[in-house]
C-alpha cells in the first residue's frame, strides 16, 4: 500500500485556479475532452467538405472531360484557363484550381466510379460528423468508447475494492504503512524520514555517500531508526520532552533537505534537540522506565507512563544543574544495566535498580564521575537476559571497534568508570557509544559535512578496552564523525 500526496489545482474555464475535489476534478476532465472531441469532430468535418467540394468539380469534369482539356491546351496560360473553366461550366475558384493542378494525362484517366465513390463516402461522413456536433450524447459516447480503448490497450485489474456497508472513519495512521524508516535531524533544525535502504551496503573504511543536503555550515546531528507508526519523544537541551507520530514527519529521498523541526514541534529559541527516542511501551505488560542521562554524568529514571499523550508545547523530563545538558534518554526495564562512556575514553556499567524511579521534574543522581575536560558521549542500556553483547564505539576520526561486555565489570554508580578505548591524535575523541542488540546488521556512520557509510557490524572486529579500535569511515579533510545508528 501507497499513499499518494496530490494537489488538485486546476484551471477551471481555463481562467480562474481552483482546487478540486475528485468528483469536481473528473467533471472537470470530462469537460475538457468534450471540448477535445468537438474541436477534433470541427476539423474532421472541414476536410471532408472540402475534399467532397473538390469531388463534385472533379465529377462535373468527367462529364464534360475533352471539352475540359480542349479549353486548358488552347488557353494562353493558366490563369486564362482558370477563368475560362470557371465561365463555361460554373466550377468555383477552388474546384477549377483542383482540375488545373492535375496533369493532363491523369486528368483523362479520372475514373468515374471511384470520384463518386469518394464523394459518396465524404457525404456519408459529413453527415455523421454534423449529427456528432448536435449530439451531446454522441460526443460523450465518443469519449467513453474511446477511454474504453485505452483500457484494453493497458490492462490494469483495480487496486482498490468496492464494499457494501458503511464507511469507517479513516486516520492518518490507517493511510500510512507499517515499516522501518530513518530519521534524520540537523543541527540547524532541519528532519525528514527516509527509508533505510536509500543507503548502499559499503565495506568498513569506505568513503561513503552523500547521505543529506544541509546548508552551509549545518551538520547531521541525529540518525534513528524507527517504525512509521511509532510515538516519537524529543528531548531537548533544556530537559524538556515533546511528542509526535514518526509518519507526521515528511519523508524525503537520501539529498533532500528536510523541513525545520520547529514546523511540528514548538520550541524555544534557546533549545535543541539532543535525543530522539522512539516509543513502543504501549501495550507491554513490563513496567518501562526512560533513564536520562546529561552531558556532566546525572543520570534519571522516570516511569514512561509520564510521557504519554505529551501537549504539543512539550512537558518537563528532567530538571537540570547550572551548565548541563539533557543527552541521551533510553527505555529500561527492571534487572537490565546500564553503561555509559566518555569522550576521554573511559565508561561504567552498573544495574538500572541502582538508579531509584523518580518524577519527571526531579534532578536526578550522579552516574559517572567525570575527570577535567571530559563528557558523557554515550549511554546505552543492556538488554534483559541477552548474552554475548558488545560495546561499540566509534571516535571522531573514523576509528572505531566493539568490545565484549564481559570486560566491563559491573561496578556501582557514580564510580570513576574503567578505559573503553585508548584515545590518540590518530583516533581522537569518542564521539559515540552504545550496545549493539542481537538483531541489528549494519552500522550507518553520518559524519559532519553529510557523508553516509553503511557497513555489515560483522566487518568491525571485536577488540579489547585498551585497543584504538580500526577505521571504519575514511574521512575527508576537515571532517569528523557526527552521528552513528545501528540497524
Amino acid at each position: 500500500e501507497r499513499v499518494f500526496h496530490v494537489n488538485m489545482l486546476a484551471l477551471v474555464d481555463g481562467l480562474q485556479p481552483q482546487v478540486l475535489s475528485l468528483k469536481n476534478l473528473l467533471e472537470e476532465f470530462i469537460k475538457h475532452r468534450q471540448v477535445v472531441v468537438e474541436r477534433r469532430t470541427r476539423y474532421d468535418l472541414k476536410k471532408a467538405e472540402e475534399r467532397a467540394h473538390i469531388l463534385e468539380g472533379l465529377k462535373r469534369a468527367l462529364d464534360h472531360i475533352d471539352e475540359i482539356i480542349k479549353i486548358i491546351k488552347s488557353s494562353a496560360d493558366k490563369e486564362t484557363a482558370h477563368k475560362n473553366l470557371v465561365a463555361k461550366f460554373r466550377l468555383t475558384h477552388i474546384q477549377a484550381t483542383a482540375i488545373l493542378e492535375m496533369r493532363l494525362q491523369t486528368l483523362a484517366g479520372l475514373e468515374r466510379k471511384k470520384i463518386e465513390d469518394e464523394l459518396k463516402e465524404k457525404k456519408t461522413l459529413i453527415g455523421e460528423l454534423e449529427g456528432i456536433l448536435k449530439s451531446p450524447k454522441k460526443i460523450l459516447g465518443i469519449i467513453v468508447k474511446e477511454t474504453e480503448e485505452i483500457q484494453k490497450l493497458y490492462p490494469e485489474e483495480r487496486r482498490t475494492r468496492v464494499a457494501a456497508g458503511a464507511a469507517k472513519s479513516i486516520s492518518m495512521e490507517d493511510l500510512v504503512p507499517e515499516e522501518e524508516t530513518a530519521i534524520i535531524l540537523t543541527k540547524g533544525g532541519y528532519i525528514k524520514r527516509v527509508n533505510p535502504e536509500e543507503y548502499r551496503m559499503q565495506k568498513r573504511g569506505g568513503k561513503g555517500i552523500i547521505g543529506i543536503m544541509t546548508k552551509e555550515e549545518d551538520v547531521v546531528d541525529q540518525f534513528i531508526s524507527a517504525n512509521t507508526h511509532d510515538d516519537l519523544l524529543f528531548f531537548t537541551s533544556l530537559g524538556k520532552a515533546y511528542q509526535i507520530r514518526a509518519f507526521e514527519l515528511p519523508e524525503g529521498k537520501r539529498a533532500s533537505k528536510g523541513k525545520s523541526i520547529t514546523n511540528f514541534l514548538a520550541l524555544s529559541p534557546a533549545e535543541h534537540i539532543t535525543s530522539i527516542l522512539p516509543v513502543r511501551t504501549k501495550n507491554k505488560q513490563e513496567e518501562v522506565f526512560l533513564t536520562m542521562v546529561t552531558g556532566q554524568g546525572v543520570i534519571k529514571k522516570t516511569d514512561a507512563r509520564q510521557f504519554e499523550d505529551v501537549r504539543r508545547s512539550g512537558i518537563i523530563a528532567i530538571k537540570l544543574q547550572k551548565n548541563d545538558h539533557l543527552g541521551w534518554v533510553r527505555a529500561v526495564e527492571k534487572a537490565e544495566e546500564i553503561v555509559i562512556a566518555t569522550r576521554r575514553g573511559l565508561s561504567i556499567r552498573f544495574r538500572e535498580r541502582d538508579v531509584r524511579p523518580m518524577g519527571r521534574a526531579s534532578a536526578g543522581v550522579r552516574a559517572i564521575r567525570l575527570k577535567t575536560n571530559d563528557a558523557v558521549v554515550g549511554a546505552d542500556v543492556i538488554p534483559k537476559g541477552s548474552t554475548g553483547e558488545e560495546l561499540l564505539v566509534v571516535a571522531e576520526m573514523g576509528y572505531g571497534k566493539k568490545t565484549k561486555m564481559k570486560e566491563y565489570k559491573v561496578q556501582k554508580r557514580g564510580g570513576s568508570g574503567i578505559k573503553t578505548m585508548n584515545i590518540t591524535s590518530k583516533t581522537g575523541v569518542i564521539v559515540s557509544a552504545r550496545i549493539i542488540l542481537a538483531d541489528e546488521e549494519d552500522l550507518i556512520a553520518v559524519s559532519a559535512k553529510g557523508q553516509v557509510i553503511r557497513t555489515p557490524l560483522k566487518d568491525i572486529p571485536s577488540l579489547g578496552r585498551s585497543t584504538q579500535g580500526v577505521r571504519i569511515m575514511r574521512l575527508e579533510a576537515g571532517d569528523k564523525v557526527a552521528s552513528v545508528t545501528t540497524l
